[in-house]
């Protein structure tokens, strides 16, 4: 007796989603695409919003940026909801064993009191800057356009909050698990004279109603000053004392921010090359937000790293700025 296998494939009737056929081709889409592009309601919206009711539900009118597509502004590490949670839980495990580590070494509970101090009033009061940039990239993913910005916009909204955890483990570690370096960060946040101008033009961008402007001050400008002067360099000037034993406890956020930097300059350099209009108008706001975020982190450049080095490392972040909008061609070289 034999028996014969065979094995018989069905071709499909069709490879993918009608709406990302008529785009890409009706071929097989990547999950990125499929999640992403025609998602953005666009009709039968019902009612005016109460709040604005000279607008739409969902309006392009909200930002003086306008785009054919806004689909164009795509994200280059392709994170939709699937790609993105794997990609963080991998990220995460890698921090809490970095965290561990550092704890159970007591590489930050056994530092000089001086030290710890520097760093509660130094480090700590960043949780309050990042709950600042939750609230922001909230602002953007809420009254944005098209999902490939308002769904990315999501994800770094939720980063912040773990960003802000992230900054209150370290707290915890320096404290002995008491909480009180907590407290103590938030009263420099609120009081702390070094820091009330940052928390000034934090307040500030709050107020901003064009989410586009949101996007540049928070994700473009502020990120890109605050990250690698107050984390890195910081970080850097400090091992030069006592080694690099907070490096250990920094690695997380700062390589954080170097995958967050990837997609916002995607966006910007996208946008700007639609219009000689939108190229002016990001300058603009990017010239208007660097020069008030370089103005208010000139006291905690100092308390940082002293007066010269302190002034230094601003300048030296505020050239790598300019370096990446001449890059995106929002600043003509």
């Amino acid at each position: 007796m034999t028996v014969d296998i065979r094995v018989q494939s069905v071709k499909p009737v069709r490879n993918t989603f009608q709406h990302i056929a008529e785009r890409f081709g009706d071929k097989p889409a990547s999950r990125y695409q499929e999640g992403t592009y025609h998602l953005q309601a666009e009709v039968n919206y019902h009612y005016k919003p109460l709040w604005d009711p000279d607008g739409d539900l969902y309006d392009q009118s909200r930002t003086a940026i306008k785009m054919k597509d806004w689909y164009a502004a795509k994200d280059p590490r392709q994170y939709y909801y699937g790609s993105y949670t794997i990609a963080r839980a991998k990220q995460q495990e890698a921090a809490d064993r970095q965290m561990e580590m550092a704890d159970k070494r007591g590489l930050l509970a056994d530092l000089p009191q001086e030290d710890r101090e520097l760093l509660v009033r130094l480090l700590l009061p960043m949780r309050h800057y990042e709950w600042g940039g939750n609230t922001n990239m909230s602002m953007v993913a809420a009254y944005g356009w098209g999902t490939a910005v308002t769904q990315a916009a999501a994800m770094g909204m939720m980063d912040r909050l773990g960003m802000a955890q992230h900054f209150s483990r370290i707290g915890l570690m320096l404290d002995g698990n008491t909480g009180a370096s907590l407290v103590q960060a938030k009263k420099h946040w609120v009081e702390d004279e070094v820091w009330q101008p940052l928390r000034r033009e934090t307040e500030n961008s709050f107020v901003v109603r064009d989410w586009f402007e949101t996007l540049v001050a928070q994700a473009l400008v502020a990120d890109s000053l605050v990250y690698p002067l107050l984390l890195d360099l910081f970080e850097k000037h400090y091992a030069k004392r006592q080694g690099h034993a907070l490096a250990t406890v920094l690695d997380f956020p700062l390589r954080w921010n170097e995958e967050f930097t990837r997609w916002v300059d995607a966006v910007i350099k996208t946008c700007a090359a639609e219009s000689e209009e939108n190229r002016a108008q990001i300058e603009a706001w990017a010239n208007k937000w660097i020069a008030a975020y370089s103005e208010a982190l000139k006291p905690l450049a100092t308390l940082a790293m002293g007066e010269a080095d302190g002034a230094a490392a601003l300048e030296q972040v505020k050239a790598a700025l300019q370096q990446r909008l001449v890059k995106a061609k929002v600043v003509k070289a």
